[in-house]
């Protein structure tokens, strides 16, 4: 079985993933183009940690179309290389980090220098969790005949949101500034 580690020598750098994407392009370079890094002090804190990011995704997932480009600009800000594999290419990787059960995309596995895993986040910050969970809510059955058109439009409304949305980008920073703290990042 490989390990995350082997997992991020396999994979390919975060900015020639977003340079190719099929899916979702424009809406991610927006946020990339967009997001403003917080001058919080985190990249000064990262910078010099032996850190990696292996983050698993897929190019037409809304959730890592907004995600991704803030943890590249992240990544780049701190001198973190950030390395992606796809998730439906070899599921032997996602199947150890299931969300709540579920293959739930992205995953970023936060790895240190000698390759262990040292955390992980995902699939989405606490905030906009919650943002999903309402739209949720006020769905119909799943056996009512409404059900998929009132999907559709969730799916429309949160990728619009997504690739538009500074506050949404901030929870999602700031969830992960928290994650990387929480792993003790030397003072």
């Amino acid at each position: 079985m490989k390990t995350e580690e082997q997992y991020f020598q396999e994979g390919i750098t975060l900015q020639h993933y977003m340079g190719q994407m099929s899916k979702l392009k424009e809406e991610s370079f927006n946020v990339y183009e967009n997001f403003q890094l917080p001058n919080d002090g985190l990249v000064e804190e990262l910078k010099g940690q032996s850190l990696h990011f292996l983050i698993i995704t897929e190019d037409w997932c809304g959730d890592a179309m907004m995600i991704n480009p803030i943890i590249r600009h992240l990544a780049e800000a701190a001198d973190i290389e950030a390395r992606v594999v796809m998730r439906d290419d070899d599921p032997n990787l996602i199947d150890r980090h299931l969300t709540n059960g579920g293959r739930a995309i992205p995953i970023v596995l936060i790895l240190n220098d000698e390759g262990v895993l040292v955390v992980k986040w995902g699939p989405r910050a606490p905030k906009v969790q919650q943002l999903v969970d309402d739209y949720r809510d006020s769905f119909p059955p799943k056996d009512d005949p409404n059900f998929e058109t009132k999907q559709k439009e969730m799916i429309k409304t949160l990728t619009k949101r997504y690739s538009e949305d500074p506050t949404l980008w901030n929870y999602v920073y700031d969830s992960f500034k928290e994650t990387l703290h929480n792993i003790s990042i030397k003072k």
